[in-house]
């Protein structure tokens, strides 16, 4: 004997609503608390803490100095360019140098330097690489 005939569960349904084979999609579930923030860890820098070795701890943190340095170096260059094509005399948008000043956290006679360095990196950039700088 043949079952009843049943109305569609509509949480089996798919986005289609044919109801054959497609894909079938859950409601999220409720966030029920707040991600705690990840802490920083005094504890660890990069595994410094863990070396015993005098010579060993200096070879790294000295490997550690240079690469931040190189990081440092290469950010300000995106700021300069950033500095520059905020301060383009060719936008209507243009930025006067004390609200890029204000924006980087700069006096107004370091914002200039800033924008004069990123023109000259800019202009010396080939089209379409990346980034600003060094090539």
């Amino acid at each position: 004997m043949a079952e009843p005939h049943s109305a569609p569960d509509p949480s089996r349904s798919s986005a289609a609503g044919s109801g054959g084979g497609g894909p079938q999609y859950r409601r999220p579930a409720p966030l029920l608390f707040e991600p705690t923030e990840a802490a920083p860890d005094d504890e660890h820098f990069f595994g410094l803490e863990s070396l015993t070795d005098p010579q060993e701890l200096l070879d790294r943190a000295t490997e550690l100095v240079h690469a931040f340095r190189a990081a440092a170096d290469r950010a300000q260059e995106y700021q300069a360019a950033a500095a520059a094509q905020l301060a383009d005399p060719k936008k209507f948008d243009k930025l006067p140098d004390s609200a890029i000043a204000d924006r980087g956290g700069w006096s107004e006679e370091y914002a200039r330097k800033m924008i004069e360095f990123g023109r000259d990196l800019l202009k010396d950039r080939v089209p379409g690489t990346q980034p600003p700088g060094r090539q």
